[in-house]
């Protein structure tokens, strides 16, 4: 992952409404300032590179295990090394699109969307239920995380 986009601004930004069952998948790799991380070998105080504020430090995390519908993504088919690999993500996983996705099926520059609303049948297909352990990254603020190749959002601030 080449974070070459770190803060840069522009274009209008499409947000859909708040999603249940997302999260990060255990394995799934995350760019951090110490190199890319396995989600499940990150502890609060890391220091992950944010495409909104360029790093953030991670207050906590979250694990919970939850059966949820799942979205299988081939590496490429969300533009060059987007994902870098074959992923599976929660259905509902926000998902940053900033390219002609964006604009075609959004209208919009940019556009957080769950995975699910990417779905074409071919490259981006739909699986059945399946339990995943998700990972839910606790920031002071929600951010746009560089993960799997793809840019992802976190939860939102912790309530406490």
């Amino acid at each position: 992952m080449k974070p070459n986009t770190v803060r840069r601004t522009g274009g209008d930004l499409a947000v859909m409404p708040a999603m249940e069952a997302s999260g990060l998948c255990a394995d799934s790799i995350i760019l951090t300032l110490d190199g890319e991380t396995r989600v499940r070998d990150l502890r609060p105080g890391a220091r992950v590179i944010t495409r909104d504020s360029g790093t953030a430090t991670l207050r906590a995390v979250d694990r919970r295990r939850s059966a949820c519908r799942a979205v299988h993504i081939r590496a490429g088919s969300l533009g060059h090394t987007r994902p870098e690999h074959d992923v599976t993500l929660p259905a509902t996983q926000p998902i940053l699109v900033r390219d002609w996705r964006a604009h075609a099926l959004f209208g919009a520059g940019r556009a957080m969307v769950p995975a699910e609303r990417l779905v074409d049948g071919e490259f981006v297909t739909l699986r059945p239920t399946q339990v995943f352990d998700l990972y839910h990254l606790i920031f002071d603020q929600p951010h746009i995380l560089y993960v799997d190749g793809l840019e992802l959002a976190s939860m939102a601030q912790d309530a406490d």
